[in-house]
């Protein structure tokens, strides 16, 4: 009879035990898997260098979530200029300083040419259109790519572009006078910037513009693009790092990735399809795509030539609209600095010349400084695209294994204390004092932006058309400040919290006769 009851009670509570049972299990297995993860990441980290060693599985991953490259910054106070991280199991050396820098990317310029492959971006996102030329990895095709890219963007070939930044940087200034209301109404620069950079990337490259910000093909663009330039943060995408979460069916940064994929191709098919058609009629305006396109020598396919154009639209859009934002919103908050700048201008074209010629190469001393310590000082791309080594590479008699990640902190090599004795100061200045001082905004060595001849061009006739036709006046509380002002400080390029400013003519009827001319 007992034997009876105890078996009855056994059949009873399996459920229970069962449960009980899978439950421990599961626990065991999880605490096992760290444990064995955790000598994983402790045999990757890289011999001979310091640094703050995380949290099981993620690594530093969630103490450099935001502000990762002033984190970064401030930790190299405890490890020194070069010093590792981990995100997950992946070790990163990061370079903190400009003599570190140089020594690094300058002297090993060939075994850091290539770029590491992240899965948001270049699995998801760029599967179907292919990367921009900063984003992909080094290869034969690369070598392609960049060398078409440098024969479109080379000094001569900038100068070629001065018609088109000329009508550019006019249409810009006679949309601030139109939305401002002559000065009456304050307005968030952000759109008119966003056209301004739009249109001058599609007339370079397609050899079309973008005339109104009321176009859809406006909208769509500067939405996907900025959505897209998120997916390549080193910082803001998880499942990167950390391969279980790809595993996710319904993961909303995937879905999200493919959409905004989705989108692009579609208004790159539809701006390529349009260029061919005038290419077939004969009715094209010479464009970076149709010289390359014709160029037998270029030898480049259709992914290639899709790469030139993706690395024209996201490079204008995320740097020069950028800098231009947190340029307008230092300006207004600063009038010691528009009037050094706007006597500048007038003393070499006059107070009756508020276009300013568009063929000046950065010939006003004051205002070309002024452009270099607004690429210093807001540094809009903190940390410059990875990079990864496709050799060993020696620093200071320790080895780091071919195959490293490393990350470039333009952020605090441009603030770095050993170029500069108050580089929290904004003070462009200590460009006539240092004319020769590093500027790591574009990156440095082999891999360092293309594009930075023409940017630096296009932002000298904003500066000076925008300086000598208006004087910027705040309204309300405008946070300029590099680090407190930044709106999204997970993203990849740093850009400022929304502000309203007024552009108050500095004479009303000049510069409406001026505008008025073709």
């Amino acid at each position: 009879m007992a034997l009876t009851s105890l078996l009855s009670s056994l059949q009873q509570n399996t459920p229970l035990f069962t449960l009980q049972s899978l439950a421990t299990a599961c626990l065991l297995v999880f605490i096992l898997y760290i444990i064995v993860n955790e000598l994983i990441r402790a045999s990757a980290r890289v011999p001979g260098f310091k640094g703050p060693r995380g949290l099981p599985l993620v690594g530093n991953i969630y103490q450099i979530r935001n502000n990762a490259a002033e984190q970064y910054r401030i930790w190299s106070k405890t490890y020194g200029p070069v010093y590792q991280i981990q995100l997950g199991n992946i070790p990163v050396i990061v370079v903190n300083s400009a003599a570190s820098a140089k020594t690094l990317f300058s002297q090993n310029a060939q075994a850091l040419s290539s770029r590491p492959e992240f899965y948001t971006f270049h699995k998801i996102v760029s599967n179907t259109a292919g990367t921009t030329i900063g984003t992909s990895p080094y290869s034969e095709s690369l070598k392609r790519r960049r060398k078409g890219a440098a024969s479109a963007l080379n000094r001569p070939s900038v100068d070629s572009y001065v018609s088109h930044l000329d009508v550019e940087s006019k249409a810009f200034v006679a949309e601030l006078f139109k939305y401002g209301n002559s000065g009456e109404t304050p307005v968030d620069p952000m759109a008119m910037i966003q056209r301004l950079s739009l249109s001058l990337a599609l007339t370079l490259n397609w050899g079309i513009r973008v005339a109104s910000q009321k176009e859809n093909l406006f909208d769509e663009i500067t939405h996907v693009e900025e959505e897209i330039s998120k997916f390549r943060s080193t910082t803001g995408n998880l499942q990167d790092y950390i391969p279980f979460l790809r595993l996710n069916p319904f993961s909303i940064k995937s879905k999200k990735a493919r959409e905004m994929r989705d989108r692009r191709d579609k208004y790159l098919n539809l701006l390529n399809q349009d260029l061919d058609y005038r290419m077939e009629k004969g009715i094209h305006k010479s464009c970076i795509q149709a010289n390359v396109t014709i160029d037998r020598e270029a030898k480049l396919d259709s992914e290639e030539l899709t790469s030139i154009s993706l690395t024209m639209l996201s490079g204008g859009l995320d740097t020069v609209t950028t800098l231009v934002a947190w340029s307008i919103a230092l300006l207004a908050n600063r009038p010691d600095i528009q009037d050094k700048a706007a006597a500048a201008i007038t003393e070499m074209y006059g107070p009756d010349q508020p276009m300013c010629d568009a063929t000046d190469d950065q010939k006003c001393t004051y205002v070309s400084a002024l452009v270099r310590e607004c690429l210093r000082y807001f540094t809009v791309l903190r940390l410059a695209l990875p990079r990864a080594s496709i050799r060993d590479v020696n620093y200071n008699g320790t080895v780091i294994p071919k195959g490293t990640v490393f990350f470039l902190n333009s952020w605090a090599c441009n603030m770095d204390p050993g170029v500069w004795c108050d580089p929290g100061e904004f003070r462009p200045e200590r460009w006539l004092e240092q004319p020769d001082a590093p500027l790591f905004t574009y990156g440095i060595g082999y891999r360092m932006c293309a594009g930075s001849l023409l940017a630096n061009r296009e932002l000298y006739l904003i500066f000076m058309r925008t300086i000598s036709c208006f004087r910027i006046e705040p309204q309300g509380d405008i946070n300029w400040h590099p680090v407190r002002g930044n709106s999204d400080p997970a993203s990849l390029v740093a850009i400022p919290k929304k502000y309203k400013v007024k552009f108050i003519p500095k004479d009303k009827h000049i510069l409406a006769n001026v505008l008025a001319q073709n």
